[in-house]
């Protein structure tokens, strides 16, 4: 098996396993970092968001062969690191505004959203509730109202 080499929450790791595993089981098997849920494994429900190069994916549908040594994953483990807090702001505010039931979707979700954020913020605008229904991710207990409200206290506070 070939090893692959890359960055996973600011540490470098080196993996040996063939090119078309997907890296959703990498991170969860292997690396036994179990933030990004499985739920889907095509891409729909979204529960494993993560971050490559600072941008939100889902690594349920992409090979660890396309990752390249260069490449920094971010999970929701390492998410408090890329603001040197116990927590991300993003965080603070599911919090703050209570909004997981069952919490499966939750990690997923606050990866997007802080992802979402940096877009906007970097165009030089405002989160809006229309850039808000852009996130995808899917959420059974239906808490997308306290989601939402989440998303505008933690964009207020990146």
């Amino acid at each position: 098996m070939p090893p692959h080499t890359f960055k996973v929450n600011g540490r470098p790791v080196t993996v040996e396993v063939e090119d078309d595993v997907r890296l959703l089981w990498v991170l969860r098997d292997l690396l036994k970092i179990n933030g990004p849920k499985y739920g889907c494994g095509i891409n729909v429900c979204k529960a494993c968001t993560s971050h490559i190069n600072g941008r939100a994916f889902n690594p349920c549908s992409v090979p660890v062969g396309q990752i390249k040594p260069t490449d920094e994953i971010t999970t929701i483990e390492g998410l408090p690191d890329t603001v040197g807090a116990d927590l991300h702001p993003m965080q603070e505010a599911w919090i703050d505004r209570d909004v997981p039931q069952c919490g499966y979707c939750q990690p997923g979700q606050i990866m997007a959203a802080v992802d979402l954020v940096k877009k906007v913020k970097a165009e030089g605008g405002s989160v809006t509730d229309d850039d808000i229904d852009e996130i995808r991710n899917m959420c059974a207990c239906g808490t997308y109202g306290r989601i939402r409200e989440a998303i505008k206290q933690g964009a207020a506070n990146m």
